[in-house]
């Protein structure tokens, strides 16, 4: 039995230490619970449900205040892209000026 023991005696599993590259071990959470940076700014993640629950968010970010120069910004665009729009098509502009 001493002879065939080297070919008929069964391997055993090596063990080896693992760790991800990026793993946080100061308690920050699961390293592999892949979470979107912004969940917690967003307002329709985990709302309720319902006719109800619905209207309520939408009059809740109504009331919300925005950004004033981002809304004179779109304005800005909006407004440029109109005026290259009717440009394109070649719309007069002389019928909204007094002669």
């Amino acid at each position: 039995m001493g002879m065939l023991s080297k070919f008929t005696r069964l391997k055993r599993n090596k063990k080896f230490e693992y760790s991800p590259r990026y793993y946080d071990d100061k308690g920050k959470g699961n390293p592999f619970k892949i979470e979107p940076k912004f969940d917690q700014f967003r307002s329709t993640l985990n709302s309720p449900r319902g006719i109800k629950g619905k209207f309520g968010n939408a009059m809740a970010d109504m009331r919300r205040e925005g950004d004033r120069n981002l809304k004179i910004r779109m304005l800005v665009i909006v407004g440029i892209l109109v005026l290259i729009v009717l440009f394109i098509l070649d719309f007069d502009l002389s019928i909204f000026f007094p002669k």
